[in-house]
């Protein structure tokens, strides 16, 4: 190999890997929980499902043709993240509510969303993660609802349970529900506050969904189901708020974004801590998805649903 072939060689190779550090580099989109959580709540929801809410629920993902995720019911639960960043930010205070660790007021945080969020097409200005969530619980029950907007109500109510379960999806310090708070793992990997609940503390318990929640169900008490699905969303969302202020804050950050801050590194025992809680989150949520499911879903007849997807499908065929 000649002199001049090896120099385009390694400078070709070098423009590769220039490429990869550039994209590297960039800013990746959040997602609560990252995939691998909302993958396993969605995994562990469907343990405790019903037969018929199973069938109920694939029959209304049947007639779904968005291909924004793969059609399956786990997959379906990141679909809200994906519908966001793909160019529909008006949905993104949905997924949250900023409840102030200094003087925590539910009410106040999920109203002052309104300002950043867009009336729906079907219903006013309902800004954050827990009116969101009500909201699509009850289209998801109503035999008002067309087939289409029903698609919509569950995948939202797949996605936003498990939003509501992040605590920092809840607890905020004026700082974007630690977004802007600069962290850093064993003294060598940076990455903000908000990213390390939404997906490496995940990755840590256990990066394989189906495989996660197999592990979590075994930890599951009858008495810890009984008394999880007690409640509604309004006091889930307390829940994981003061779980936030305990946990996620523990370390005193200072308040407010400030990029010029350095990392802080996070101690051992704060990341034992975390995967603590994040699994107790994750086990709570995926409880709870499946009584919502099971329990909005049960006055209205499996038949309903085959004849709708039945219908659906032969519509399409003929399109």
């Amino acid at each position: 190999m000649t002199d001049n072939r090896v120099s385009k060689l390694f400078k070709k190779r070098l423009t590769k890997l220039a490429i990869v550090a550039a994209m590297l580099t960039l800013p990746q989109p959040l997602y609560a929980w990252g995939m691998e959580g909302h993958e396993a709540i969605a995994a562990l929801a469907w343990k405790y499902m019903t037969p018929t809410t199973r069938k109920k629920v694939n029959a209304i993902l049947a007639m779904d043709h968005d291909r924004l995720t793969e059609p399956d019911f786990m997959s379906r639960a990141t679909w809200a993240d994906k519908w966001r960043s793909a160019g529909h930010g008006e949905t993104e205070p949905w997924h949250f509510v900023d409840i102030e660790i200094d003087n925590p007021n539910l009410v106040t945080a999920c109203a002052a969303a309104s300002n950043r969020s867009n009336p729906m097409k079907n219903g006013g200005a309902q800004p954050c993660v827990v009116s969101q969530l009500d909201r699509f619980e009850r289209e998801l029950s109503s035999k008002q609802t067309s087939d289409q907007d029903r698609v919509l109500a569950l995948k939202y109510v797949l996605h936003f349970v498990g939003d509501l379960h992040q605590p920092l999806h809840a607890a905020d310090h004026d700082d974007r529900g630690g977004n802007c708070v600069k962290v850093s793992i064993n003294n060598a990997r940076s990455l903000n506050l908000h990213s390390y609940w939404d997906t490496y503390v995940v990755k840590e318990i256990d990066p394989d969904p189906q495989h996660l929640a197999d592990s979590l169900k075994k930890e599951i008490s009858p008495e810890d189901k009984k008394s999880w699905v007690l409640g509604d969303s309004k006091q889930w969302a307390m829940e994981s708020f003061q779980l936030g202020k305990r946990y996620a804050y523990s370390f005193n950050p200072p308040a407010g974004c400030d990029a010029t801050r350095p990392p802080i590194p996070l101690s051992a025992g704060y990341d034992s801590a975390a995967r603590k809680v994040a699994a107790s989150q994750l086990k709570k949520a995926g409880v709870r998805l499946a009584y919502i499911l099971n329990h909005r879903l049960r006055s209205i007849p499996l038949s309903y649903f085959l004849q709708a997807q039945k219908q659906d499908a032969a519509a399409n065929n003929n399109g």
